[in-house]
């Protein structure tokens, strides 16, 4: 899977539990907590759904080095291979 079908999976991801975002403002390099006001429940409601979506488990020993767009699609496309 490449980079953009995984990219769009993480923003689809997000659309479905922030509904009010607009994506292509996104700065997909930034911390994603700040770019998107989410609280504890939105953050674990967005990785289930990605779960769900993209087949990956997302321990919790790995939610902090997913704090980006970015960083959740290099983490996707080694898990996805």
């Amino acid at each position: 899977m490449n980079d953009a079908t995984i990219r769009q999976q993480v923003l689809d991801a997000l659309k479905s539990v922030a509904p009010e975002i607009e994506p292509q403002h996104l700065r997909c390099d930034r911390p994603l907590r700040e770019e998107v006001d989410l609280d504890s429940m939105d953050w674990l409601r967005f990785l289930g759904t990605l779960h769900r979506s993209t087949g990956v488990n997302i321990p919790e020993a790995d939610y902090q080095q997913l704090d980006s767009v970015d960083a959740l699609v290099a983490y996707l496309r080694l898990r996805k291979g």
